[in-house]
């Protein structure tokens, strides 16, 4: 799920050491666009540490993959290089994710149909053997077990309890690099 065709996975084995030697991992990479308008070669990273990724973390990251990028030269015609974070209702593309966020509301959508239907909503409850274990919305008391390579696309759903989470972590985050200005000016 972290890369769709097999182009983004060529850019993915070829980006994923320059991000995890910058600091970083790629939760997804997509390479979009036709030729006449242009393609965008959009790249979601967070820290391992804490999943944050920051503006200055984006251009940190947008610089060491351009210079690989110019490089080797992988993509032919013009594009775009779009650095971001996955965003607080991001996209679930490693099993880990589905652990980190465990208790939030998400939408996930198959490359197959089960019980007649490829998408479905709910709570993530974890993993289970590899599987992804969800909540079904409206279905009280049942627990899906859905295989992770089944997954075509997964997402949170932005809710409450996420902008809160969300919210909690940006303060977290603040008041850290607040501590750490005082450390600096007190030095």
């Amino acid at each position: 799920m972290r890369a769709r065709t097999p182009e983004d996975r060529r850019l993915l084995e070829l980006l994923d050491p320059v991000a995890e030697a910058a600091g970083y991992e790629i939760v997804r990479l997509r390479l979009m666009g036709g030729s006449k308008q242009g393609r965008t070669l959009q790249i979601m990273a967070e820290r391992p540490s804490d999943g944050d990724m920051g503006i200055d973390d984006c251009t940190r990251l947008s610089r060491a993959i351009s210079e690989v990028l110019d490089a080797a030269d992988p993509v032919s015609g013009d594009y775009r290089l779009e650095v971001s974070s996955p965003g607080i209702d991001r996209p679930l593309t490693r099993l880990k994710d589905f652990e980190t966020y465990e208790g939030y509301e998400a939408r996930l959508e198959l490359d197959r149909l089960v019980e007649g239907r490829k998408r479905f909503k709910g709570q993530l409850a974890g993993l289970e053997d590899g599987n992804v274990a969800i909540n079904l919305e409206g279905e009280s008391e049942e627990t899906a077990l859905i295989p992770f390579g089944w997954i075509s696309e997964a997402k949170l759903s932005l809710t409450d309890d996420l902008m809160k989470r969300g919210a909690e972590a940006r303060a977290a985050r603040l008041a850290s690099e607040h501590t750490d200005e005082s450390e600096e000016e007190q030095a």
